[in-house]
Formats: C-alpha cells, sequence, structure tokens
C-alpha cells in the first residue's frame, strides 16, 4: 500500500503479488497474481473520486472482465461504513476476491495517511497540532481497540499526549501521565 499527498487528494495504490516461490515457470506460473488498484480519495470529505483497477497477472483470461467494475467505488466515502459498502458491491461473486481484499485495505490506509500528514505538517511547523482541540482524536474513534471511545488512544490525548511528543511507539497510559503530568508540576 502507498499514499501519495496530493494537496486536497490523497492517491493511494493497493498492489497484490501472489508467488509461487517454490515454481521456476517452466511447469506452471510463478506469478500467479499481479495487480493494483488505485483511488483518488477527496482530503475535505474522505470521498473517493477516482478507483481504478489494473490486473497485470492473472490464472483467468476472464478475470480482468472484473476490472472496470472497481470504478463503482467512485462516490464512496472511506469514512465509517466502507469496508460493508465494498463488501455489498464486490464480494464473493460480484467482484474478484483479491481486488475486494485491496478495495477494504485501502479505507484504513487513506486513514493512516491523514494521521501521517497532519504530523509532517507538525513537523514542519505549519500550524498547530490536529489533536490540539481533540478533533482528529475523534476522527479515529472506534477504528481499533486504541482508539476505542474508552480506550488508551482518547485518554492519552486527554492526558495531553499528541503524536510526536515523546517517543515512538508511544508509552503506555500510566506513563504518559506521568511523565506529562510531571511537565505540568514544573
Amino acid at each position: 500500500m502507498e499514499v501519495f499527498d496530493r494537496g486536497e487528494h490523497f492517491a493511494v495504490i493497493g498492489t497484490l503479488h501472489d508467488q509461487r516461490p517454490w515454481a521456476d515457470g517452466s511447469h506452471g506460473p510463478r506469478d500467479l497474481h499481479l495487480m493494483e488498484l488505485g483511488i483518488v480519495v477527496r482530503r475535505a470529505d474522505l470521498c473517493i473520486v477516482d478507483a481504478a483497477a489494473d490486473m497485470q497477472q492473472f490464472p483467468h483470461v476472464e478475470c480482468t472482465d472484473i476490472e472496470d467494475s472497481f470504478g463503482d467505488l467512485v462516490g464512496l466515502s472511506v469514512a465509517r461504513g466502507y469496508s460493508h459498502a465494498v463488501q455489498e458491491r464486490f464480494g464473493r461473486e460480484r467482484g474478484c476476491s483479491h481486488l475486494e481484499f485491496l478495495a477494504r485495505a485501502l479505507g484504513p490506509v487513506v486513514v493512516q495517511g491523514m494521521t501521517s500528514a497532519a504530523a509532517w505538517q507538525v513537523e514542519k511547523g505549519d500550524g498547530p497540532h490536529p489533536m490540539a482541540e481533540g478533533a482528529f482524536a475523534g476522527f479515529l474513534t472506534n477504528t481499533c481497540h486504541v482508539w476505542a471511545v474508552d480506550g488508551p488512544g482518547p485518554k492519552k490525548i486527554e492526558a495531553g499526549w499528541r503524536p510526536g511528543r515523546l517517543e515512538y511507539p508511544a508509552p503506555g497510559l500510566a506513563e504518559v501521565r506521568r511523565r506529562l503530568g510531571e511537565e505540568h508540576a514544573d
């Protein structure tokens, strides 16, 4: 998975390369699948504005018949409900299991791209930290166990931690509270 910051958009490309490491190609293919799924996501609303699938290696000539269908990702938001919407459109006999997997995986990659882009802005000194008021933390709510409503991520934000503050990976909640509490006591 690769994410490219394009100003008002993120371009995301997922690649699946399925090989038989033991095959030398003389009795069957070494590469079973080589495919890419690319999407362009508008940052403002996380809506997909462009999508394309490209199968370069595949087991049946009919496999490529489904490529154009993945243009139906356009209009979907990669926010909540994205994985379910992808499964409804491309699950089982309605799509290709490999491209569907890539499509579902691209949603969380966009979220990570957003957090990485925000961290880069902070490192460059371009404005306040996006989690200063907790808005960005709200965006991450329930994306994983760390960012569950009652999970350690929101509690660390409440204690004053921000990505880029302290070491990586971020220490546990008790350590964050201890160290940031010491800063405020000075």
